[in-house]
């Protein structure tokens, strides 16, 4: 990742701390070849992304066709993931978007946009928007509305 994308993901990531334990992991994307199937490249990353959730954990799947949100919506929904008591698992594909099987995993998909972000700004936007929600959540002036 970019060092721009670095250090706004740990930024925010220091900033969610005072709300809730979350961390990144990184999935590498595949190989790309020039005689390569995108098929062939989304079914090995998922198979990657699918081992690191837990059975029991709530997917949010980053996808363009997903539910968009207002961060007043965003900010509630946040709420009633907390009364789960699930560890929530946000997945962004990697260049070629996620596989059939990480969005059938998912317990929801959301759109950040209808624009197509790269994948390093897509993770800071995630990041910003959760810190935003749990903001709102718990009285911070971060956002004014």
């Amino acid at each position: 990742m970019p060092v721009w994308c670095k250090l706004a993901c740990e930024d925010y990531l220091s900033r969610l701390g005072r709300f809730i334990k979350c961390s990144l992991i990184e999935i590498p994307a595949a190989k790309r070849h020039k005689t390569g199937e995108v098929s062939s490249y989304k079914n090995e990353e998922a198979d990657k992304i699918l081992q690191k959730i837990s059975a029991n954990s709530h997917v949010i799947a980053l996808d363009v066709k997903g539910a968009s949100w207002s961060t007043p919506l965003l900010s509630q929904t946040v709420s009633l993931w907390q009364q789960q008591g699930k560890a929530l698992v946000f997945i962004i594909g990697g260049p070629d978007g996620l596989s059939e099987r990480c969005l059938t995993r998912a317990n929801q998909s959301w759109s950040l946009s209808a624009l197509t972000f790269p994948h390093a700004l897509a993770r800071v936007v995630l990041l910003e928007q959760l810190y935003r929600g749990f903001s709102i959540l718990n009285h911070h002036p971060y956002h004014r509305e």
